[in-house]
């Protein structure tokens, strides 16, 4: 028997991998907000991961609780239209979709394998290096499409620290027809329910990701868009931005008056 976490495991990819595991006998352990989604016999760990604090306790709990984890797949996510700064002064999107999944990464004893639901293999200048809380001229997709940049870039700099000891994988699944949780203006909402119209269903759009996590790659660092794997070229995945992102996180993480009490 296996032992899961799922960050956003109540909702679309996330709680169909909870229910496929579930139904397998493992343990799975499902970090969400809303505690009537949980599915029955997940372990279910309330927390708003758009905040440091929360992480770090949620950290705390599972590296208690769940020291040793098999996988841990990244899923939380949201949409915001307008810009939304979080009460430890970060702006939303960077926040949950990115500086969740770093903390998360990192914090865990030493997970056998990391599971980051992007969108691999965008050009490295999406990240806005002088504004990454987007002060000025803020939009949803340039928020969204940063946070994807961000995590291939965490998963170059993690692999280089821990790859010895941890498998990171970063996933995209393509179009599914998921809840897309998020605050949309009236454009930006239709596109989306055109987009879930079209897309794959949810228990289709996860079976890549269960490949992975059943037959993980030997590789420290891989990245797919469904099966097909996404070269690790420089342009996408540099080592240098990776080592720059990962500084300027640990800044932010102290700017928000924390103080990371565990190795990154």
């Amino acid at each position: 028997m296996r032992t899961l976490v799922i960050s956003g495991g109540t909702d679309g990819m996330g709680r169909a991998l909870a229910r496929t595991y579930l139904d397998r006998g493992d343990t799975v352990v499902v970090i969400g907000r809303d505690r009537s989604k949980a599915l029955p016999g997940a372990v279910f760990i309330p927390a708003d991961l758009s905040l440091i604090s929360e992480n770090r306790r949620v950290i705390a709990e599972i590296n208690a609780g769940f020291p040793a984890v098999d996988a841990l797949v990244l899923c939380a996510r949201y949409f915001r239209t307008h810009r939304f700064v979080t009460a430890e002064g970060l702006e939303g999107t960077f926040a949950l979709d990115y500086l969740s999944r770093f903390l998360l990464s990192h914090g865990l004893t030493a997970p056998r394998l990391v599971v980051n639901v992007s969108g691999p293999g965008q050009p490295t200048d999406l990240i806005r290096w002088h504004d990454l809380m987007l002060e000025r001229g803020y939009d949803g997709m340039t928020a969204q499409f940063q946070a994807g940049k961000a995590n291939d870039l965490l998963g170059v700099a993690f692999a280089a620290r821990h790859g010895s000891r941890t498998r990171y994988v970063l996933m995209h699944p393509g179009g599914v027809s998921t809840s897309v949780a998020g605050e949309y203006d009236a454009a930006t909402a239709a596109h989306v329910e055109a987009l879930k119209k079209h897309g794959l269903p949810v228990e289709e759009g996860i079976k890549p990701i269960v490949a992975r996590i059943d037959d993980p790659p030997a590789e420290p660092l891989s990245a797919f868009m469904r099966e097909r794997r996404i070269a690790l070229d420089p342009g996408s995945f540099d080592p240098a931005a990776a080592e720059r992102l990962h500084e300027l996180t640990l800044k932010v993480i102290g700017s928000a008056g924390n103080r990371v009490s565990y190795p990154l």
